[in-house]
């Protein structure tokens, strides 16, 4: 139950950092989808380790195998099983971490929680548990691409350096361009400097990851207690190392008065359409028809390659130098997880929204 989400399209996820390997189950993902492997490859491949020299060394293909669901490449309508096998585990790396908490990190509470702990990576606590998520989706912008919906996210801010102007005013094709996954080349050189600096001092950083959604219908969302704001703020925080959620304006603009954040509508050829969209593209919980837009703060990695004072199992206080291969900044490979959370909660929504009305 705790390792589902979803209502409609409802993804399972099982699987350990340093097991066998990741896997998931997905219900209630509709029939008829075309399966694009290369297109979920080049999801895994985003999210992967070692793809860049400001990501983990560790080396893992993440090649997916799907087990059930698909037939002569299509979806069938039932349940999508499928697993990425790890390849790649350096176990002994954590030998140290046997008796000790990581400060910040989920260690204690796991301990404390369940009275044991695997510290080899993290366990299930592990941001690899992600690849299941990624794969699920891949597997729901295939389906939202057939409904005119996109879903596009980038690095806006690392450290203190961040982007000035609001998602309208940059090429978001440019993502890919470089190992940040920022649109603004300028700004993707500084972050990677800075990322680059923080690595080697065996430290780490966080910073900010903007999301859009194009396309969307008006209706998507529930009243109340599952508004599609809400369903998306909790998606992004169940992300590791995810500290915060803002949409539309957010935060910034708490200065200004409702005359100037009112989104207003007009006629705009039979359509009602709004002149602004501080709004974010939801009202009530409900998708209004303009873009959703959202940031979703992350926190620096917990996992240090320089001294930490901590206490062990015992309650002993003692020094921590964490070993292994570890990310000195989650943003760039965190950019498809946002995406894949975002595609997965719209789909669920949508088909959601299709059970109200006959």
């Amino acid at each position: 139950m705790f390792n589902s989400i979803g209502h409609i399209v409802r993804l399972t996820s099982f699987g350990e950092s340093h097991g066998r390997g990741i896997g998931g189950v997905i219900d209630g993902f509709p029939a008829g989808i075309a399966v694009d492997m290369d297109f979920i490859q080049h999801e895994l491949d985003r999210r992967k380790p070692g793809q860049s020299a400001i990501t983990t060394a560790r080396k893992e293909g993440d090649r997916v195998e799907f087990l059930s669901g698909l037939f002569e490449g299509v979806t069938t309508g039932c349940s999508i099983g499928f697993m990425v096998w790890n390849e790649n585990q350096h176990s002994d790396d954590y030998n140290n971490l046997r008796e000790v908490f990581r400060p910040s990190h989920a260690d204690f509470t796991y301990q404390t929680k369940y009275g044991l702990r695997d510290h080899r990576g993290g366990g299930r606590s592990s941001a690899r548990e992600t690849i299941a998520r990624v794969v699920a989706g891949a597997l729901c912008k295939l389906a939202l691409k057939q409904l005119g919906i996109s879903v596009t996210a980038y690095t806006s801010q690392v450290g203190a350096i961040a982007l000035e102007q609001p998602y309208t005013a940059y090429d978001l094709s440019t993502i890919e361009s470089n190992i940040v996954r920022c649109p603004d080349a300028a700004k993707a050189a500084q972050m990677e400097q800075l990322i680059r600096e923080v690595k080697a001092e065996g430290d780490t950083i966080g910073g900010v990851i903007t999301c859009v959604v194009k396309g969307c219908p008006v209706g998507l969302g529930e009243p109340i207690y599952s508004k599609l704001s809400s369903a998306l703020a909790q998606a992004m925080m169940t992300i590791n190392a995810a500290k915060g959620f803002e949409y539309g304006e957010g935060f910034n603009h708490m200065e200004l008065r409702g005359s100037q954040q009112n989104d207003q509508f007009y006629n705009d050829h039979g359509r009602v359409n709004t002149r602004t969209n501080h709004s974010g593209g939801m009202q009530g919980g409900i998708s209004n028809g303009q873009d959703i837009y959202f940031r979703v703060a992350f926190k620096p990695v917990a996992t240090l390659l320089r001294e930490q004072p901590t206490v062990d199992i015992h309650g002993q206080e003692t020094l921590l130098k964490a070993r292994g291969r570890h990310d000195p900044c989650v943003l760039p490979r965190a950019v498809p997880i946002v995406e894949a959370m975002t595609a997965l909660t719209l789909l669920d929504y949508y088909l959601l929204n299709k059970t109200r009305t006959l």
